[in-house]
């Protein structure tokens, strides 16, 4: 886009102003908050189309045309309502945060000028500003949820239980979405383009198996199975597991609490036992922190020595 003769940016200081007076307290003194690491301006400023680049962050890999385009009517009738949000790189050029739907609808109604907020970012408070606006704001499908978390845990360096205060979800929701990424590409794929649902998903997930997962997802579609007719089925799967390993199992249950017993009580912490008719099979010894796996170290180094 040819911008040499563009408009420069044009300020609107009518809504700034609005926007400051939300930042001060009834006696015009300032709120004391927790400060941000994003510092944005307290106007307003409308930038042309021209000087906006996409961002390269943007967790939405794919846009529903036909509501891009009610958007764009949208807009043309009554304007852009929420201004976008961006950074500038330089003289006349801005890299987009957040609001790319109203971006590109902006470009489809004929617009050549946007309102926008302006901010201060490096690239990964960018990054996670990009994340955990979507995430709050656009309707991602589960894939794409779990990806973003994904990215603000690996790229942006949060704990799950920080991840869960930033997008105001708790803990087991967060893990239960970043599982997800764990399924098969087949059913990750299906869940992306709704063939099958979060909650079959989740049902899904419960088994170990990655071709018996598989073969129970194919069901699903074949038959347009219900979630609740899932949860049954993989109950049922991990009912003729352990029984199929109860059969397996050659000690004497007697014996095998005993002896869970007494690691249990040797190491402070609960101990599981599996043994088949070979005489193979595997000790577990859970640790839920530093403290306890120091303390099972300490166990045996004890019992070596």
């Amino acid at each position: 886009m040819d911008t040499s003769n563009a408009k420069a940016p044009k300020r609107m200081t009518g809504l700034g102003r609005g926007l400051g007076a939300l930042l001060q307290d009834s006696d015009g003194g300032s709120r004391h908050t927790k400060p941000s690491p994003f510092e944005a301006i307290s106007t307003m400023t409308e930038i042309n189309l021209g000087y906006i680049e996409t961002n390269p962050f943007q967790p939405r890999t794919r846009f529903d045309e036909e509501a891009l385009n009610e958007l764009a009517e949208s807009i043309r009738v009554q304007g852009i309502i929420q201004p976008i949000t961006v950074r500038q790189l330089g003289k006349d050029q801005y890299q987009l945060i957040s609001g790319e739907r109203r971006l590109q609808a902006s470009k489809i109604a004929g617009l050549t000028h946007i309102p926008a907020y302006v901010r201060t970012a490096n690239d990964q408070q960018m990054l996670e500003m990009a994340l955990i606006e979507n995430i709050q704001r656009e309707n991602l499908n589960s894939m794409e949820i779990a990806l973003s978390y994904q990215r603000l845990i690996t790229e942006c360096s949060l704990k799950q239980e920080e991840l869960g205060e930033r997008v105001g979800k708790n803990r087991t929701t967060v893990n239960n979405y970043i599982r997800l990424l764990k399924l098969p590409p087949v059913i990750q794929a299906s869940l992306r383009d709704n063939v099958i649902s979060m909650g079959h998903a989740r049902a899904i997930i419960n088994i170990d198996n990655p071709e018996t997962q598989i073969k129970l997802f194919k069901k699903i579609v074949e038959e347009d199975w219900s979630v609740r007719k899932v949860e049954e089925a993989v109950r049922n799967l991990a009912d003729e597991t352990e029984g199929a390993t109860a059969r397996r199992v050659t000690l004497p249950k007697q014996e095998i609490r005993s002896l869970q017993f007494k690691l249990s009580s040797m190491f402070g912490t609960k101990v599981s036992i599996k043994a088949d008719e070979k005489h193979k099979g595997e000790i577990k010894i859970p640790f839920a922190s530093q403290e306890e796996l120091d303390k099972i170290l300490l166990v045996l180094n004890s019992s070596a020595s």
